[in-house]
C-alpha cells in the first residue's frame, strides 16, 4: 500500500509538503509541485489515512450529508434517483479536494448530536430543511453546515436552490397550452414554505392565468417512492375527467405511468404528464418523459464549494444560489 512517505520520495520533497497539498494548503507549494504531487497521488491510488490526518490537524475529514425526512417504505433516501446523482456529485467534488462523505438518515436531533459526536463531523450538507428544532440543533451544534433546496430566510446562511415555482408554473402551462384543462397536482406531503408548496404555487399562478379555478380535490399527496405513484395512477385512472398530471417528482410521475398502463390506460392519448428533475428515469418511461430539467450535479458541487471553503475559511461570494430551470419536451404529453 502506498504511503505518504512514497509519495513524498517519488516527488523528491517532505512529507510536509505532500501533507500540505492533500490538506488544501498549495498557497505553500508551487503550482509546478502540486500538479506534480497530485499527479502521483492520482497515479499510485494513495488514499489518506482518516486516523492519521485528525489526529496530525485535530480536525475531521467527514463531511455528513443528512436526510430528515423518513420514508415508511421502502427504499428510503436512496431510492430516489435525484438523491443518488446530487450525493454522487457531493462524493466525486469531495475526494478530489481530500475529504470522505458520510450519507445518514436521522429521525431527530439526538440521532443527529450522536452522529456529530461519534464521528466528529467537519460540516453538514442538509436537504429540505424548514425552521424548526432539527434546524436549531442544525445551528447550536456549531459546524458548518449548507442547506440544500431550502427556503430558510436568514443571514448568513449558505444554501443551494432552485427556480421551484417557476417549474411548477411552466409544467403546468404547458399542459395548458397543449389544451388540458383538468390537471392533477401531484406530490409528497406539503409543508409550509418547502420546495413542493412553491411548485404548487407555480401550478396555481398557471392556472390562474388561464382562468381555471384552482380546486383542491386534484392535489394528491402521497410519499415519493414508484409503489406509491402506481398505487396513484390505478386511482387517477378512474378519473375521466382529468386529463393532464404535473407529478413533482419524476420517480412519482414514472411510478404513475406504471399504474396507469396497468389499468389500461395509455400516456399520452388517454392522459398526459409531466416530471420534474430529468433524472435518468425520463429516458427508460414508455413514452419518455416530458420533464423540468434541473443540474442536479451542479447543485451537489456548488454545495460541496460552499463547504470546503466555510471549512478553510475562506470568503463565499455568494451564499444564496437559485439555480434555472428548463422544460424538456419528450412523448408524454400530446394536444387535445
Amino acid at each position: 500500500m502506498t504511503t505518504l512517505k512514497d509519495i513524498a520520495r517519488e516527488a523528491g520533497v517532505s512529507i510536509t509538503t505532500v501533507s500540505n497539498v492533500i490538506h488544501n494548503k498549495p498557497n505553500r507549494v508551487s503550482p509546478e509541485l502540486v500538479a506534480k504531487i497530485q499527479e502521483l497521488i492520482r497515479r499510485e491510488s494513495y488514499v489518506p489515512s482518516m486516523t492519521a490526518r485528525t489526529l496530525a490537524n485535530n480536525t475531521s475529514p467527514i463531511i455528513g450529508v443528512i436526510n430528515h425526512v423518513i420514508s415508511r417504505h421502502g427504499g428510503g433516501f436512496m431510492a430516489d434517483p435525484f438523491h443518488n446523482t446530487f450525493i454522487g456529485s457531493i462524493e466525486d467534488c469531495t475526494r478530489k479536494k481530500g475529504y470522505f462523505v458520510m450519507v445518514r438518515t436521522v429521525e431527530d436531533s439526538r440521532g443527529l448530536e450522536t452522529i456529530h459526536r461519534n464521528w466528529n463531523l467537519a460540516g453538514i450538507i442538509l436537504p429540505g430543511m424548514f425552521c424548526d428544532g432539527f434546524f436549531e440543533t442544525v445551528r447550536k451544534i456549531g459546524i458548518p453546515y449548507v442547506l440544500i433546496d431550502s427556503y430558510i430566510d436568514l443571514p448568513q446562511v449558505c444554501n443551494v436552490g432552485l427556480e421551484d415555482q417557476k417549474g411548477g408554473y411552466m409544467a403546468t402551462r404547458h399542459l395548458l397550452e397543449r389544451g388540458h384543462r383538468v390537471i392533477a397536482f401531484t406530490s409528497p406531503f406539503i409543508r409550509e414554505n418547502g420546495v413542493v408548496e412553491k411548485r404548487l404555487q407555480g401550478y396555481q399562478q398557471a392556472l390562474k392565468e388561464f382562468g381555471i379555478p384552482f380546486e383542491r380535490e386534484l392535489v394528491f399527496e402521497q410519499e415519493i417512492s414508484v409503489e406509491e405513484g402506481v398505487k396513484l395512477g390505478r386511482l387517477l385512472s378512474d378519473r375521466e375527467k382529468i386529463t393532464g398530471i404535473f407529478a413533482s417528482a419524476d420517480i412519482l410521475a414514472a411510478g404513475i405511468m406504471a399504474g396507469l398502463r396497468e389499468a389500461g390506460v395509455h400516456v399520452p392519448n388517454d392522459k398526459s404528464i409531466v416530471g420534474f428533475d430529468d433524472n435518468y428515469l425520463c429516458q427508460i418511461t414508455h413514452p419518455r418523459l416530458t420533464t423540468i430539467h434541473q443540474d442536479v450535479e451542479k447543485k451537489g458541487t456548488l454545495a460541496t464549494e460552499m463547504m470546503v471553503a466555510q471549512l478553510l475559511g475562506k470568503p463565499i461570494q455568494e451564499r444564496q444560489i437559485i439555480l434555472p430551470v428548463r422544460l424538456v419536451e419528450r412523448e408524454s404529453v400530446r394536444s387535445i
